[in-house]
């Protein structure tokens, strides 16, 4: 596994070769493969990681009524969508397209479910944002904190697949222990763990991509 003081110098080694901006960039790393069969869907990635150090606000978004509308708002979800305009939404594609892009996860409780699949089905699933059900007894509270703090990281059929895991305005020790966090659950799912990883890249939003392994 890398050792978190390489993790260190290459995070250092990106920020200073990204050109000077004077706005706040984003800091990704890329992951690639090699010896997976990616036509197989179980060695495919789909991962929520929950990150040690966050990198900003997510948006999540809650479908359901009763019990979980009360406890979505005192969680302080961004979105709150009932049976009726989950249905409503099936109907105008363009705004179901756009309300699955500015949201990071979607939360819903199990009754509704159906409605789901039917109506935002195809808008969700390909985004892998098909949301986490949620059993009536279940508390939402703790499940919406985790995911403030986490991050999705899909391969689909491809062997690369990047991930925010930062930013200009943290300190480049918070920087790593995050790609130390996705590095190592991404491995923890691999058939040969480390084998079968290639490479993996950090770098800002602007700036040029540096060898991390």
């Amino acid at each position: 596994m890398v050792e978190r003081t390489q993790i260190i110098k290459a995070v250092t080694a990106a920020l200073k070769q990204a050109p000077e901006r004077k706005f706040q960039e984003s800091i990704d790393i890329t992951i690639n493969l090699k010896h997976v069969d990616m036509a197989q869907p179980k060695n495919r990635i789909d991962e929520t990681i929950l990150l040690p150090q966050a990198i900003g606000v997510k948006k999540i978004a809650v479908l359901g009524k009763g019990d979980i509308v009360s406890q979505a708002r005192n969680a302080g979800v961004d979105l709150i969508i009932g049976p009726d305009e989950i249905e409503r939404l099936g109907g105008v594609p363009r705004e179901a397209r756009k309300m699955a892009g500015q949201y990071d996860f979607f939360l819903a409780e199990t009754a509704v479910m159906p409605l789901v699949g039917r109506w935002l089905g195809q808008r969700l699933g390909p985004r892998g944002k098909m949301p986490q059900p949620i059993p009536p007894t279940l508390d939402i509270t703790p499940i919406v904190e985790r995911l403030r703090n986490s991050v999705k990281i899909r391969s689909k059929d491809r062997l690369n697949m990047s991930v925010k895991v930062g930013n200009t305005g943290m300190s480049v020790e918070e920087v790593s222990e995050n790609i130390d966090a996705v590095v190592k659950r991404v491995v923890g799912r691999l058939e040969s763990g480390e084998l079968n990883i290639r490479s993996v890249y950090v770098k800002t939003t602007m700036g040029p991509a540096v060898k991390v392994m």
